[in-house]
């Protein structure tokens, strides 16, 4: 056999070879799909990320207590400062600039 036939069969046989894992490969796929689809292997991978997230936080918010109830005091001061300032305003509600004189 010539060089470029025996190069053509060895080529050949890789390429089979190839083929015949790629459709290995397609077909492990589809078991594996038709097993658990796309969308609850998403929502597992979130699940999880969402997971080792929340176990992250817990830590750093372990490490870091007083940082986080400042920021929690600083958080519930702000949304309730309307009703604190409102305990510091005038009795009557207006301001004492916005107020005109009487006319006779």
């Amino acid at each position: 056999m010539s060089d470029p036939q025996r190069k053509m069969i060895e080529d050949r046989a890789l390429r089979d070879a190839a083929f015949a894992l790629v459709k290995a490969d397609i077909a492990h796929l589809r078991v594996d799909l038709t097993t658990k689809g796309i969308g609850a292997r998403f929502l597992d991978r979130v699940a999880e990320g969402a997971s080792d997230v929340l176990d992250e936080a817990a830590e750093v918010a372990g490490n870091n207590r007083g940082v986080l109830f400042t920021l929690l005091a600083a958080v519930v001061l702000w949304l309730t400062r309307n009703p604190l300032l409102a305990l510091f305003d005038d009795e009557d509600g207006e301001d004492e600039e916005s107020e005109e004189p009487e006319r006779d």
